[in-house]
Protein backbone atom coordinates (compact mmCIF):
# COMPACT_ATOMS: atom_id res chain seq x y z
CA UNK A 1 0.00 0.00 0.00
CA UNK A 2 0.93 3.26 -0.99
CA UNK A 3 2.54 5.79 2.12
CA UNK A 4 -0.27 8.95 1.08
CA UNK A 5 -4.16 8.01 0.87
CA UNK A 6 -6.15 8.18 -1.87
CA UNK A 7 -8.73 10.75 -1.21
CA UNK A 8 -12.32 9.85 -1.99
CA UNK A 9 -15.01 12.59 -2.10
CA UNK A 10 -18.21 11.82 -3.48
CA UNK A 11 -22.20 12.79 -3.53
CA UNK A 12 -25.34 11.98 -4.42
CA UNK A 13 -28.40 14.40 -6.01
CA UNK A 14 -32.04 13.27 -6.55
CA UNK A 15 -34.79 15.54 -8.07
CA UNK A 16 -37.33 14.22 -6.83
CA UNK A 17 -36.65 11.24 -4.52
CA UNK A 18 -37.13 8.97 -6.59
CA UNK A 19 -36.76 11.08 -9.36
CA UNK A 20 -34.12 11.56 -11.96
CA UNK A 21 -30.51 11.42 -10.25
CA UNK A 22 -26.94 11.50 -10.35
CA UNK A 23 -23.69 11.32 -8.65
CA UNK A 24 -20.49 12.96 -8.52
CA UNK A 25 -16.95 11.56 -7.13
CA UNK A 26 -13.77 13.71 -6.88
CA UNK A 27 -10.46 11.74 -6.39
CA UNK A 28 -7.47 12.96 -5.27
CA UNK A 29 -4.15 11.55 -5.29
CA UNK A 30 -0.97 13.63 -5.06
CA UNK A 31 -1.00 16.39 -7.87
CA UNK A 32 -3.20 13.98 -9.43
CA UNK A 33 -7.84 14.49 -9.58
CA UNK A 34 -9.82 12.27 -11.05
CA UNK A 35 -14.01 13.39 -11.51
CA UNK A 36 -16.20 11.08 -12.18
CA UNK A 37 -20.05 11.50 -12.46
CA UNK A 38 -23.20 10.46 -14.18
CA UNK A 39 -27.23 10.59 -13.86
CA UNK A 40 -29.92 8.10 -13.97
CA UNK A 41 -33.42 8.17 -14.84
CA UNK A 42 -34.86 7.23 -11.65
CA UNK A 43 -33.55 6.46 -8.51
CA UNK A 44 -33.14 7.79 -5.15
CA UNK A 45 -30.83 10.16 -3.10
CA UNK A 46 -29.49 7.46 -0.87
CA UNK A 47 -28.35 4.98 -4.42
CA UNK A 48 -26.80 8.05 -5.72
CA UNK A 49 -25.03 8.63 -2.63
CA UNK A 50 -23.66 4.89 -2.43
CA UNK A 51 -22.88 4.81 -5.74
CA UNK A 52 -20.89 7.98 -5.85
CA UNK A 53 -18.54 5.65 -3.16
CA UNK A 54 -18.62 2.98 -5.30
CA UNK A 55 -17.35 4.37 -8.60
CA UNK A 56 -14.60 5.99 -6.44
CA UNK A 57 -13.96 2.50 -4.78
CA UNK A 58 -14.09 0.46 -8.08
CA UNK A 59 -11.89 3.26 -10.22
CA UNK A 60 -8.47 2.58 -8.05
CA UNK A 61 -6.32 -0.78 -9.73
CA UNK A 62 -4.33 -1.91 -6.65
CA UNK A 63 -4.91 -2.01 -2.96
CA UNK A 64 -4.60 1.37 -1.51
CA UNK A 65 -5.26 3.65 1.85
CA UNK A 66 -8.41 5.46 1.34
CA UNK A 67 -10.18 8.29 2.54
CA UNK A 68 -14.00 8.29 1.75
CA UNK A 69 -15.41 12.05 2.19
CA UNK A 70 -19.13 11.81 2.40
CA UNK A 71 -21.89 14.02 3.34
CA UNK A 72 -24.06 11.05 3.56
CA UNK A 73 -25.02 9.64 6.99
CA UNK A 74 -26.59 6.68 5.50
CA UNK A 75 -23.27 5.61 3.91
CA UNK A 76 -20.82 6.57 6.10
CA UNK A 77 -22.71 5.32 9.34
CA UNK A 78 -23.40 2.05 7.70
CA UNK A 79 -19.45 1.59 7.31
CA UNK A 80 -18.60 2.49 10.65
CA UNK A 81 -21.56 1.89 13.12
CA UNK A 82 -21.58 -1.62 12.60
CA UNK A 83 -25.22 -1.60 10.42
CA UNK A 84 -23.42 -3.36 7.45
CA UNK A 85 -22.59 -6.41 9.98
CA UNK A 86 -25.81 -6.57 11.64
CA UNK A 87 -27.86 -6.53 8.19
CA UNK A 88 -25.43 -9.39 7.41
CA UNK A 89 -26.15 -11.21 10.54
CA UNK A 90 -30.11 -10.42 9.72
CA UNK A 91 -30.08 -11.45 6.40
CA UNK A 92 -30.36 -8.45 5.18
CA UNK A 93 -33.08 -7.34 7.30
CA UNK A 94 -32.87 -4.01 9.53
CA UNK A 95 -33.34 -4.50 13.13
CA UNK A 96 -36.73 -3.55 12.74
CA UNK A 97 -37.10 -6.53 10.76
CA UNK A 98 -37.77 -5.14 7.36
CA UNK A 99 -36.24 -5.47 4.29
CA UNK A 100 -32.43 -3.68 3.98
CA UNK A 101 -32.73 -1.38 0.59
CA UNK A 102 -30.14 -1.12 -1.57
CA UNK A 103 -28.91 -4.42 -1.30
CA UNK A 104 -27.61 -4.83 -4.93
CA UNK A 105 -25.78 -1.48 -4.19
CA UNK A 106 -24.58 -2.64 -1.13
CA UNK A 107 -22.99 -6.04 -2.34
CA UNK A 108 -21.18 -3.88 -4.87
CA UNK A 109 -19.64 -1.87 -2.00
CA UNK A 110 -18.41 -5.23 0.05
CA UNK A 111 -16.88 -6.14 -3.09
CA UNK A 112 -15.25 -2.70 -3.73
CA UNK A 113 -13.88 -2.25 -0.08
CA UNK A 114 -11.98 -5.74 -0.08
CA UNK A 115 -8.22 -5.23 0.18
CA UNK A 116 -8.14 -1.76 0.54
CA UNK A 117 -7.53 0.24 4.28
CA UNK A 118 -10.95 2.71 4.36
CA UNK A 119 -11.31 5.09 6.68
CA UNK A 120 -14.87 6.71 6.43
CA UNK A 121 -15.52 9.90 6.91
CA UNK A 122 -18.27 12.43 7.31
CA UNK A 123 -18.38 16.25 6.19
CA UNK A 124 -21.37 18.18 6.34
CA UNK A 125 -23.17 18.86 3.11
CA UNK A 126 -23.37 22.22 1.61
CA UNK A 127 -21.17 24.03 4.50
CA UNK A 128 -18.27 25.33 2.06
CA UNK A 129 -15.82 22.65 1.91
CA UNK A 130 -14.69 22.67 -1.54
CA UNK A 131 -14.47 18.98 -2.78
CA UNK A 132 -17.98 18.57 -1.18
CA UNK A 133 -19.35 21.33 -3.05
CA UNK A 134 -17.67 20.27 -6.03
CA UNK A 135 -19.21 16.78 -5.51
CA UNK A 136 -22.53 18.23 -5.29
CA UNK A 137 -22.23 20.25 -8.78
CA UNK A 138 -21.28 17.07 -10.52
CA UNK A 139 -23.95 15.22 -9.00
CA UNK A 140 -26.23 17.93 -9.86
CA UNK A 141 -24.92 18.67 -13.56
CA UNK A 142 -25.39 14.44 -13.89
CA UNK A 143 -29.07 14.48 -12.30
CA UNK A 144 -29.87 17.53 -15.49
CA UNK A 145 -28.25 15.78 -17.81
CA UNK A 146 -29.78 14.43 -21.01
CA UNK A 147 -28.07 11.19 -20.95
CA UNK A 148 -29.52 9.47 -18.04
CA UNK A 149 -29.04 5.60 -17.45
CA UNK A 150 -31.62 3.41 -16.13
CA UNK A 151 -30.71 2.49 -12.28
CA UNK A 152 -31.45 -1.04 -13.16
CA UNK A 153 -31.17 -1.88 -8.96
CA UNK A 154 -33.52 0.28 -8.26
CA UNK A 155 -36.28 -0.32 -11.30
CA UNK A 156 -36.27 -3.97 -9.99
Amino acid sequence: MSDAPVKIYSDGACLGNPGPGGYGTVMLFGEHQKELAQGYQNTTNNRMELLGAIVGLEALTRPCEIEVWSDSTYVVHAMTKGWLEGWLKRGWKTSAKKLVKNKDLWLRLMSAVEGHRISWNWVRGHSGDPMNERCDELAVAAANSPDLLEDVGFSN
